[in-house]
């Protein structure tokens, strides 16, 4: 099991989001079990930069993979852990600073720049479910850095003209900070899960004390889809079913 966790890691890492569906179609009956819940997570998220700024959140799509480990003394409590692996935060309406080129700062001088940070996002929070399925869920949340870009928007002739300029360079690679959330397990199915989530970022965003209060904030809205857990469920009756079949020898029969 522990195998197949890392691997799929690696997998969704490394592959595209079409690429990414495929891979949780082949291993998520492998990965459900009663204990352990495998699924496709996605939605929109609404992000901000702290003490800048802005005109407003930045609007982005998620996608990721979730795992609900659930104790098997007690049910309701669980570890719900996964990767976002598309998670871009940023902030919306930056004011427009200079590109120390003519040319481009004649050309965007009363545009606007929006800031892109893409990140790698691990949550590992604790989840509580009631048994009406509502449940709320709180813990650390970990951000590698993938990409990081302002894009600079400038009007002409009803057209938008976009210069995108990347400041992978000024951003820390590693984020942190807490994540708060509740939502609702359907019954219907195997269990779709609705969460609202916010992540409140405890490291600065930028380096070299540039905006040294700036944090990342970010609001989630998703729908997580379990995979392959009525397959998994399948095999496990089917399992047992074979295993009432085998005939007891003859000296264990009463």
């Amino acid at each position: 099991m522990k195998k197949g966790l890392l691997l799929l890691v690696i997998l969704f890492s490394m592959t595209p989001v079409h690429s990414q569906v495929l891979i949780s179609l082949i291993f998520g009956d492998k990965l459900n079990s009663p204990f352990l819940e495998f699924g496709l997570e996605g939605g929109v998220n609404f992000s901000t930069i702290s003490n800048l700024d802005t005109s407003g959140t930045e609007p982005g799509f998620n996608l990721g993979f979730y795992f609900d480990i659930r104790s098997k003394k007690n049910p309701a409590w669980m570890i719900n852990t996964g990767v976002i692996v598309k998670s871009p935060m940023g902030a919306h309406g930056l004011p427009v600073y200079s590109l120390n080129d003519e040319n481009l700062d004649k050309t965007f001088a009363n545009g606007s720049v929006d800031r892109e940070i893409r990140y790698f996002n691990v949550p590992i929070l604790i989840k509580y479910q009631l048994k009406n399925g509502i449940y709320f869920k709180a813990g650390p949340q970990l951000g590698l850095l993938a990409k990081a870009f302002d894009k600079f928007h400038q009007e002409y002739d009803k057209e938008d003209v976009v210069y995108k300029k990347n400041i992978r360079d000024q951003i820390h690679v590693i984020d942190a900070g807490i994540a708060i959330g509740t939502g609702y397990h359907m019954k219907v199915g195997n269990g779709l899960n609705l969460t609202v989530q916010y992540y409140y970022g405890l490291v600065p965003v930028m380096k070299n004390d540039i905006n040294p209060n700036s944090y990342n904030r970010s609001l989630y809205v998703t729908a997580g889809i379990p995979i392959g857990k009525g397959k998994a469920a399948q095999k496990r009756a089917q399992k047992e079913e074979e295993l009432n079949k085998i005939p007891l020898p003859e000296e264990a029969k009463p």
